[in-house]
């Protein structure tokens, strides 16, 4: 009884060392966002002192930051924010659920088709607002569906899916040119944004169908986590242990979509923050419990850091896009090459 004991005490210890660093990096990523948000807010082309902050926050009227901060930093800090919490989670959910890390909507198509949706609305249907989300979260369902079905044959190849997404994707960003050397000047200025994404010209009521959709595609992702952790292990142990594959797959896809499509709609096809973040979670949870919550976060230090680097840290001014396609950039080299050397297995 004595050594069941100590093992028992052994893998008890052990659960609390995981369940403790798991709880500390997700406090840590949400601590960093905090204060790149605050950052953002403080800092610019002039400093803002925190309790001149404060102060504007609790309602006094503090000259200046009416606009400086209320109608520029304000904005921008909680666009940013909002969106990489979507590319975060919604990337994350696919590379769960197709066990790939190359299985991104950045690189599947997903984000380019959300893309092609919306510059083709604002272009040649002059539609803005609520309406371009609507239907670039239409396209970017219809495309997942599309490459999804188009990979299965007897289960779903996460090769087979990669590839047929790639050439989607390359397809669809065709469409995204053609689309754009029509527009009009004034039209192609706004459009400009679904060539790299950019929170430039971020303002408030860009904001609320954003959270909207991840009050509500982000709850579904976090109600079906522990179905989608258990796909980790591949589709006969998960269906062993009673997930529903296909209710779970399509909910899935659906809510990652939803995330993805609604911040490309707002922001642009913020390059590689989808893709980057579950792998960045990962090596900070290391096996520790669910990477879904830490990837969402990583996914707004990604875009609130690159979006802050790109406008004060670096020679000229890039938006957010040119800085984590640069950081991402170089992760997909590394695991093409990689997985050409395991032989084919990302």
């Amino acid at each position: 009884m004595s050594s069941l004991s100590a093992t028992a005490a052994i893998i008890a210890a052990s659960r609390r060392q995981r369940q403790s660093r798991h709880r500390n990096v997700t406090l840590g990523l949400a601590v960093l966002v905090t204060g790149l948000f605050l950052l953002t807010l403080m800092v610019g082309q002039s400093v803002t002192p925190p309790g001149d902050l404060v102060r504007w926050a609790l309602g006094e009227d503090v000259a200046g930051l009416s606009f400086t901060v209320g109608q520029l930093r304000l904005p921008r800090a909680i666009l940013g924010t909002l969106s990489g919490l979507c590319f975060g989670l919604g990337g994350v959910a696919f590379q769960i659920m197709l066990r790939n890390p190359l299985a991104s909507p950045d690189i599947i198509g997903i984000s380019s088709a959300a893309s092609a949706a919306a510059v083709f609305a604002i272009v040649f249907l002059s539609w803005s607002g609520l309406s371009v989300s609507i239907f670039a979260v239409l396209a970017g369902l219809l495309i997942a569906l599309t490459v999804y079905g188009l990979a299965f044959r007897d289960g779903v190849a996460g090769a087979r899916l990669i590839l047929i997404g790639i050439g989607t994707a390359a397809m669809l960003e065709s469409v995204i040119a053609y689309v754009l050397t029509t527009a009009d000047a004034w039209t192609l200025q706004e459009s400009m944004r679904w060539l790299t994404g950019s929170v430039n010209g971020a303002r408030l009521s860009q904001c609320l169908p954003l959270f909207l959709a991840l009050i509500g595609f982000g709850t579904l992702i976090l109600i079906l986590r522990k179905n989608l952790e258990t796909l980790r292990l591949g589709d006969e142990t998960a269906a062993s242990l009673g997930v529903p594959l296909a209710k779970t797959r399509v909910a899935v896809i659906i809510a990652a979509v939803g995330l993805i499509a609604f911040a490309t709609a707002v922001t642009g096809p913020i390059a590689f923050v989808a893709f980057l973040s579950g792998p960045i979670a990962a090596r900070l949870v290391a096996n520790s419990g669910s990477t879904v919550i830490p990837a969402a976060l990583t996914g707004a230090i990604l875009v609130l850091g690159g979006d802050y680097a790109g406008q004060f840290l670096l020679p000229g001014r890039y938006p957010v896009g040119v800085v984590t396609g640069a950081l991402g950039a170089p992760y997909l080299i590394y695991l093409i090459i990689r997985a050409n050397r395991m032989g084919g297995a990302a």
